[in-house]
């Protein structure tokens, strides 16, 4: 115990010598301060449709608002990922500052800060803002992977009530995402987190596409889902050599994880985001899209190391909102498909054979063996090979 209160000490030590100008904390009644985020906590939102370079709230599920999505992670809380599990962190009722919930974190043991973070997308050399209310003792508000080093905001105490923590970063010119975090310190106690902020231009919409635009004489097999996975599939894809976008949901793909490694080693695969939950996005609000698309990406990154660059929205439903949700999960292309080899099909929907840059879908089922012969032996027919998605991408 005594080392950590020393930790302790020497960290405020610390924090007071450099914190002060990138970081600033404000105490008072929330309905007295202005430009914060609204009733509910959701002024601000992203997903918006608003022009490039507008100053939106990028973070994802800022007021701990929103359900979790069917097969989302047991116990996960959207958009945000705990270092104690459910255990540890909560969402409560208890008292938010506004809206109907606030984030309530028990740090699991003295070696624990209890700490809860997320990925935000964001620009190069470009300024944010973050933000966050806070109550509890020695609470932490900072940000990493900024490219330039950037000190937490942080307070001793909020005194029982809730206090904005603040700080401000200019990322370097190779940053596409930080890790926005709030922690407590060791043997501390609780502490609440409600209002976070994140504020920057919004990113440019992401771009959706059926095909992709090319005069290489190549075809895109994407696999979605990854329910069943069989040993005649992935045979296939190893004798053949085949470049394979798969499109897995993070529940299976977490379930066995090696299949997916295993059936995109062929040099130009790739393993993307097809949301949490396989929901239809289109009747979503922008929040929640948001959820299901940053959700999956943060799974597929943790599971195989590579940030996801494409979303394939469940049953091709999609709106402009998506777009724009996708853009701030760090998302370039939304694709859907123009042929469907799928269940024993062979559809291809656009007059003719299979053409230059075409996408065809597929899904993990115990017929894909099968499929992949089909569309393989279609692409053939139309002097087609098939190509690694991402090397097209631009």
């Amino acid at each position: 115990m005594s080392t950590r209160l020393s930790a302790l000490a020497a960290s405020v030590v610390l924090f007071a010598a450099v914190a002060v100008p990138a970081a600033s904390a404000a105490t008072g009644d929330p309905a007295r301060q202005t430009g914060q985020n609204g009733q509910n906590g959701q002024t601000g939102q992203t997903g918006q449709t608003g022009q490039t370079g507008q100053t939106v709230n990028l973070a994802t599920n800022p007021g701990f608002e929103l359900p979790s999505p069917n097969l989302a992670d047991w116990g996960s809380i959207p958009g945000w990922n705990c270092t104690g599990g459910p255990a540890e962190a909560a969402v409560t009722t208890t008292a938010p500052r506004s809206g109907g919930s606030a984030l309530t974190v028990t740090p699991a043991g003295d070696d624990s800060t209890g700490e809860c973070a997320q990925t935000v997308s964001v620009q190069p050399d470009t300024t944010y803002t973050a933000s966050a209310w806070v109550r509890g003792d020695f609470v932490h508000l900072g940000a990493t992977g900024t490219g330039r080093d950037v000190a937490p905001a942080w307070t001793e105490t909020t005194g029982g009530g809730w206090q904005q923590l603040t700080t401000r970063f200019t990322t370097g010119p190779d940053a596409r995402s930080i890790r926005l975090y709030v922690h407590g310190w060791y043997q501390q106690g609780p502490f609440s987190v409600d209002d976070v902020r994140v504020d920057g231009p919004a990113p440019a919409p992401a771009v959706a596409r059926g095909s992709i635009p090319t005069e290489d004489k190549v075809v895109f097999f994407t696999v979605d889902d990854g329910w069943q996975r069989t040993p005649e599939a992935e045979r296939f894809i190893a004798d053949h050599h085949l470049p394979i976008t798969a499109f897995p949901l993070p529940m299976p793909a977490g379930g066995d994880p090696d299949f997916f490694r295993r059936v995109t080693a062929v040099p130009g695969s790739s393993i993307q985001d097809h949301s949490v939950s396989h929901s239809d996005l289109s009747k979503l609000p922008p929040d929640q899209q948001q959820v299901e698309i940053c959700d999956a990406r943060d799974a597929m990154t943790r599971l195989f190391g590579t940030a996801p660059v494409v979303f394939r929205p469940p049953s091709f439903a999609w709106n402009t909102d998506t777009l724009q949700a996708a853009a701030d999960c760090g998302i370039r292309t939304v694709l859907t498909a123009d042929a469907d080899f799928s269940w024993g099909a062979s559809a291809v929907w656009h007059p003719g054979p299979l053409q230059p840059g075409d996408v065809v879908l597929m899904h993990w089922t115990d017929t894909l063996a099968t499929d992949l012969a089909r569309a393989l032996a279609a692409a053939d027919a139309a002097g087609l090979k098939p190509a690694g998605l991402t090397d097209y991408l631009r």
